[in-house]
């Protein structure tokens, strides 16, 4: 009752829209494709009529491509609009941003998982939904948001961050590790007894079920309504150790931060595109993403840099849902990082470059590589001076102690043109 009363309080001060996207979307949920075509159509327009008046880089970038946004009549025009890139998104931030109230809004970043985090403002209204959409995934499996769940995700190690993340984790009924120390497992699991759902990066989700497994650090299996796997690629050899620890498979929430929410797996095991936020398409296999919700920072066909690929358009899953189907996602790969006694979680690279940035001002482009357990290469775009260098060795250490050495190859291209850059490529 209290966890419900506190996310009713959160949820009304900082969201105002939430319960009412939440309404539409458990209606909308039943509606049949030619209801969901029509809906996109609508939304689509209102968009592109929003962008084309508010929008420098889209006022240029449409007229550049002979794209008149009035001119559009079905969802198949949308082709004629030229594509955005993440490049797109970080060169010309400030020109993609409305130039029109958009009332409340929040300051979001991305993981920075192709090298360089991208930070930009989202509305309340596009917030919202993407919280109404996460909750609509999680009702599915009878699980509510304020319910007592455990988190495989990041938090940063400074004292004061640590601190914070401690405060909002309790206040949204949550726990989180971010260590495979098995002493910390221990803790975690067994607070997982008590949780009704578990998600995160799913690479954290298969090690640390691996090693309960392996360990013999649970009694029986956890009896979890939803184990829900985020992020990363989600292989097939992870389902079996995430049940045979965790009772269940892991199921797939597909997004991101500039785009939202664009698909959540439903009971079937299917994947169901939230097409009352995205439209997708299949461009030379790769996603192009529309946010049908972005008012202060639209992205328009934005390729996200995943390969994927879509069932037939007259495939549906037998849940009952007419919403169309994404097939599979190979482009999201989790990786571990080998060190000289313990593993680490790829996604600790993206808090060595965030603090250097937010703490100091100092933007990175970075790939780690690892060939070698215990010893890391990381390759930067640019030369390394002094200061730099002696930022990054503050940060790895407070990381990975000795238990990792490195070294820095600076001058380095990492956007060699053929696809997603990775922050992290291990041949171990």
């Amino acid at each position: 009752m209290i966890a419900h009363n506190l996310y009713q309080i959160g949820s009304r001060l900082r969201n105002p829209s939430l319960a009412r996207w939440y309404q539409f979307l458990k209606k909308s949920e039943n509606w049949s494709r030619e209801q969901l075509l029509d809906y996109q159509l609508q939304q689509l327009q209102k968009l592109l009529d929003w962008t084309a008046e508010s929008s420098p880089f889209y006022q240029k970038h449409f007229k550049k491509a002979g794209f008149d946004p009035k001119t559009l009549r079905s969802l198949n025009d949308l082709q004629h609009c030229p594509i955005i890139t993440k490049q797109d998104l970080l060169t010309h931030n400030k020109a993609i941003h409305s130039t029109r109230d958009c009332g409340k809004c929040f300051t979001a970043e991305t993981s920075g998982s192709t090298g360089q985090a991208l930070v930009f403002q989202r509305d309340e209204s596009w917030d919202s939904f993407h919280r109404a959409s996460v909750r609509r995934g999680l009702s599915w499996y009878g699980v509510n948001p304020w319910d007592r769940n455990g988190y495989f995700w990041g938090y940063n190690i400074n004292p004061s961050d640590q601190l914070k993340t401690q405060c909002l984790d309790s206040l949204q009924n949550r726990f989180r590790t971010f260590t495979y120390d098995q002493d910390s497992l221990r803790k975690f699991l067994h607070r997982l007894k008590h949780a009704k759902y578990v998600g995160g990066y799913s690479s954290m989700i298969y090690e640390v079920a691996r090693l309960a497994v392996e360990e013999e650090l649970l009694d029986a299996p956890l009896k979890l309504k939803l184990v829900k796997g985020t992020s990363e690629k989600i292989f097939p050899h992870y389902h079996s150790v995430s049940e045979q620890a965790f009772g269940r498979k892991i199921s797939s929430e597909y997004g991101s931060a500039e785009s939202g929410i664009i698909a959540f797996e439903c009971l079937a095991g299917n994947m169901h595109i939230q097409s009352e936020g995205v439209i997708v398409e299949e461009y030379e296999g790769e996603i192009l993403v529309t946010n049908l919700l972005a008012r202060s920072f639209p992205t328009i066909r934005y390729q996200l840099g995943d390969f994927i690929e879509l069932a037939p358009s007259n495939e549906i899953c037998p849940c009952g849902m007419a919403h169309p189907l994404l097939r599979s996602i190979t482009g999201r790969v989790g990786k571990t990082v080998y060190g000289k006694t313990k593993t680490y979680p790829s996604l600790t690279f993206y808090y060595v470059a965030k603090n250097i940035f937010f703490q100091h001002g100092i933007g990175i482009n970075y790939q780690f590589v690892q060939s070698e357990k215990g010893r890391l290469t990381m390759r930067l775009e640019g030369l390394v001076d002094n200061k730099l260098r002696t930022l990054i060795d503050a940060e790895m250490c407070k990381y990975f102690g000795t238990d990792i050495e490195y070294e820095i190859d600076d001058e380095q291209c990492i956007h060699n043109g053929d696809g997603k850059a990775r922050d992290f490529v291990s041949t171990l």
